[in-house]
């Protein structure tokens, strides 16, 4: 357990971020490969493979849905100086996840191909990415347990293990990925389907070295098999913070799901482009994102612990370190795209749509920072609502145009990506609003419970 209510708050959030960012880099390294070697199989392939690949963000929405609300909650408690209470809390998450984890098994095996025809832009992409979801499934539910698990740590002020957890099963699906891909050294080419089945086997292997991390080096919270039944308080407690947490992914998927249709009319190359931009954007993000995650544990220990200017500062300086990070990430893709574009793309016109994505829409890179230092902000003071109605208000406003102007003769790829920045920093003025809105009721609740020091 690491006492985040006690020295710099900028080290707290610098050490903190560090390790969650090269995890979460590890992680989109999974992708990374995978487009590597599906690249070589096609644009079609490539395209089957991304639109595919949107499925992650429901996953996402569910895990936040039980993480958010663990980490929290855990972390309130450990600055409270309640080890019971946080152990009971990780127990209960930990149910979710195996929940979460067998209703994902019995989705991911009886939707894809609904999903696919509603977004592939032919029957041979559509093909491509069922082959990659059914293989895909089994890691996507085992995602529950991992996450869960990582919750538990990061509530304590623990990431490192994550991280370290998270390069193994990286490194495995590096090598993993060609032999199953492309059939290096066996002689037997998967091809997409390797692609999904490499990031399963990898996971597995992350689960188990967690668990077993568990049940050797962590003391504080600890897995209890008796422990393992519901609570339904507790449980709606979690929900309540990560429900809003958690839907904000679904609207991110719904985003997605929105472009990916818009983009189809342009065909399977535009639709790999976007694709190889979009998972390029996302690994870009990695590091505004790895704070937003680092927020809530700080925050909310302070608040736990009732330190008022601690909980102050830990505002603002997420936000001016979040700003300044996405900034300098908006400079490296207005200068270098073809840096990060050139190992994954051959094909002229992939290539161009996912070079023009990257340069336009890397205007709106400090204002999704703000957003997501913000939501990880909302999540600390235990009310993410206000983060949710934000995301909402984006999906309106950036949906209701994209649809109508991919209607007209005249709509062009580029529509799009004007279209997302004008929403996203429509959507920080509002986040900022929100926020310093809810600070100031959090502030009067401390003050109320007795809780400020």
């Amino acid at each position: 357990m690491k006492d985040l209510s006690k020295g710099p708050i900028g080290g707290h959030i610098v050490s903190m971020a560090a390790p969650i960012m090269i995890g979460m880099l590890v992680q989109t390294l999974y992708y990374m490969v995978d487009l590597y070697f599906v690249g070589r199989l096609g644009h079609v392939a490539l395209a089957g493979v991304s639109a595919a690949g949107n499925v992650m963000l429901i996953v996402m929405a569910l895990t936040q849905m039980m993480s958010v609300g663990a980490v929290t909650l855990i972390a309130r408690a450990v600055g409270g100086k309640h080890q019971q209470q946080a152990n009971h809390l990780f127990n209960q998450s930990m149910l979710m996840g195996l929940a979460g984890m067998v209703l994902t098994l019995l989705a991911g095996f009886t939707l894809p191909r609904w999903y696919m025809q509603a977004v592939g832009a032919d029957a041979a992409t559509q093909e491509a990415g069922l082959a990659y979801l059914y293989w895909y499934t089994p890691g996507l539910a085992l995602q529950f347990i991992l996450v869960a698990l990582a919750a538990g740590l990061r509530g304590v002020g623990i990431v490192k293990p994550t991280m370290l957890v998270q390069l193994l099963t990286v490194l495995i699906n590096i090598v993993l990925a060609p032999v199953l891909i492309a059939g290096w050294g066996s002689g037997v080419a998967l091809g997409v389907a390797g692609a999904g089945l490499a990031s399963s086997l990898a996971i597995v292997v992350g689960v188990l070295v967690t668990i077993w991390y568990f049940s050797r080096a962590e003391h504080y919270i600890g897995i209890e098999w008796r422990a393992l039944r519901p609570d339904w308080p507790a449980i709606r407690s979690m929900l309540n913070i990560g429900f809003p947490a958690g839907a904000e992914f679904a609207c991110m998927f719904l985003f997605m799901a929105i472009i990916y249709k818009a983009v189809s009319h342009f065909g399977a190359p535009a639709m790999a482009g976007f694709g190889v931009g979009a998972r390029i954007m996302q690994a870009i993000f990695m590091p505004g994102m790895a704070i937003a995650f680092a927020i809530p544990a700080i925050a909310a220990q302070n608040i736990g612990a009732g330190q008022v200017d601690r909980v102050r500062e830990t505002i603002f300086k997420a936000l001016q370190i979040e700003a300044a990070m996405m900034f300098l990430l908006m400079l490296l893709c207005k200068f270098a795209p073809e840096t990060l574009i050139n190992v994954f793309i051959q094909e002229t016109e992939a290539r161009t749509v996912a070079l023009d994505y990257l340069r336009l829409i890397s205007w709106n890179f400090v204002a999704s920072g703000l957003v997501f230092a913000a939501s990880g902000l909302f999540q600390s003071f235990g009310n993410t609502w206000p983060s949710l109605l934000s995301t909402t208000t984006r999906i309106v406003t950036f949906a209701v145009p994209v649809l109508y102007l991919s209607q007209r003769p005249d709509f062009a790829i580029a529509d799009i990506w004007y279209l997302s920045v004008v929403t996203v920093s429509l959507q920080a003025v509002l986040s900022l609003t929100l926020l310093r809105r809810e600070w100031r009721l959090t502030r009067i609740r401390m003050q109320a419970n007795g809780l400020t020091a």
